[in-house]
């Protein structure tokens, strides 16, 4: 049995699979800082509230939390971004 563990192991990549995982875990993270703690409070001047995560865009009775919006967004995008530059330089290495 530890036999067939070792060789599921291997032909699954699950260690590759925890690692990525882990830098995953990792670089979301680092660009949730990124995106909550640099960009965004270089956007705030341009909120009328001054803050942006309390931006509120207000159409009639229904109001919009369109500043912690558009940080999730910019967060989503450059994550995004990071992994299809990993992604295309580990397709890269793999051709070769």
């Amino acid at each position: 049995m530890l036999k067939d563990f070792i060789v599921f192991l291997k032909e699954y990549n699950v260690t590759s699979l925890a690692i990525a995982f882990v830098m995953g875990t990792a670089t979301t993270g680092l660009v949730t800082s990124l995106v909550q703690d640099m960009l965004m409070p270089l956007l705030s001047p341009l909120f009328l509230s001054g803050s942006w995560k309390t931006a509120v865009l207000h159409l009639g009775p229904v109001a919009l939390n369109i500043g912690a919006f558009l940080g999730q967004c910019l967060n989503f995008f450059l994550i995004a971004l990071v992994v299809f530059i990993v992604a295309k330089k580990v397709l890269k290495i793999e051709r070769k």
